[in-house]
């Protein structure tokens, strides 16, 4: 005889109310990653060498900025959920937790905006 409810179930929510959702979104931006990742180092060895205008050059095609952005913003939000989760499981004062789960999230906000716009100032020929 178990004791969960079938709402339980129904909702498929943890203890934390936020059960399978981290789960999910860690492996469908790590597919995103892997899949965005070839590209990025495709474009990496493609444009090693390259002086800043062939750069610039080739930024400013949509097809080449835009899969780019989603690699950044993809692998910022991947690093963002890995490091929530190392932190809750490993960090034990609540403190401390809340302190670093806070820098995390002003971390990883920093990091994609600054290559968000260095992306975009390329793109747009900045």
């Amino acid at each position: 005889m178990t004791m969960r409810t079938p709402l339980k179930e129904v909702r498929r929510l943890g203890s934390a109310k936020e059960g399978a959702d981290h789960f999910w979104l860690q492996r469908v931006t790590g597919a995103a990653n892997a899949l965005l990742a070839i590209f990025a180092i495709g474009l990496g060895v493609t444009l090693a060498g390259a002086d800043h205008g062939a750069v610039a050059a080739t930024l400013r095609h949509p097809l080449v900025a835009l899969p780019l952005l989603l690699f950044l913003v993809s692998a910022a939000l991947h690093m963002r959920i890995g490091m929530q989760v190392i932190i809750e499981d490993y960090v034990h004062a609540e403190g401390a937790k809340i302190v670093l789960l806070m820098l995390n999230t002003f971390f990883t906000i920093a990091v994609a905006a600054a290559g968000i716009l260095s992306i975009l100032k390329l793109s747009f020929g900045g």
